[in-house]
């Protein structure tokens, strides 16, 4: 299941987000990376454990927390702490797949990763390239969305950035621990959870029949929740 969610910042969001990235260093963005993603990752990164990167981090978790698209998506248990990365030309991320665990040396979260998350900070004309390329059974899905939108989709998919040719790509990226493990639980819950609220828009909530799928709703949760 691959979501675009958009208008997660604002534009003048995201030019405050550059505006403070741009003025601190970046370093080797192969510091976060496993040992297979290492062989093939060219990019940079703000640090992870600085103090720019937690607060502009901290500043996503809470437009994220807000967004209903994204709770009714990712029905989320622990966000991992937003990363920074930036492409340059001729910067690239091969084919790879995250880690299924993921460990925060500040905080000592520690999380299983069901979603990966991109959130597009430079617009697709600012940069030639640097398509993120989502592969899974029905082939392979590329995507490159406006500054503020974001991408969820399955950690356990193969994934690649490819080779920016002109500008710069820059973007937030991190994981996300599902209340629900099963994707395909989590897809239909999605489902039915847009299925009600276009209900709700012609029916209300008061109709009968809303109020029991919305009932099966959450006990569908209820059943499948590990919290």
């Amino acid at each position: 299941m691959l979501i675009c969610i958009p208008d997660v910042l604002s534009k003048d969001e995201v030019a405050e987000f550059r505006r403070i990235m741009d003025a601190h260093e970046w370093e080797d963005g192969r510091s976060t990376a496993g040992a297979q993603s290492a062989e093939v990752k060219q990019n940079e990164q703000l640090p992870p454990d600085s103090a720019v990167a937690r607060k502009l981090g901290e500043r996503i978790i809470s437009a994220l927390t807000n967004n209903l698209l994204f709770i009714s998506a990712a029905v989320p248990l622990e966000i991992f702490p937003p990363l920074f990365n930036r492409y340059r030309p001729g910067q690239f991320f091969g084919e790879h797949v995250d880690n299924c665990i993921r460990g925060d040396r500040l905080t000592r979260l520690r999380i299983r990763t069901d979603l990966s998350v991109t959130l597009f900070l430079s617009e697709p004309d600012e940069y030639d390239g640097g398509e993120l390329v989502v592969e899974d059974y029905y082939g392979s899905h590329k995507v490159k969305l406006p500054a503020g939108h974001l991408v969820l989709y399955p950690s356990t998919s193969l994934h690649l950035v490819t080779p920016v040719t002109r500008g710069v790509r820059v973007c937030s990226f991190f994981w996300v621990q599902s209340m629900i493990k099963d994707t395909h639980a989590r897809r239909m819950t999605f489902d039915m959870d847009n299925a009600i609220q276009e209900l709700v828009g012609r029916l209300g909530r008061n109709d009968p029949q809303v109020r029991q799928l919305t009932n099966i709703y959450h006990n569908l949760i209820r059943y499948w929740a590990d919290l």
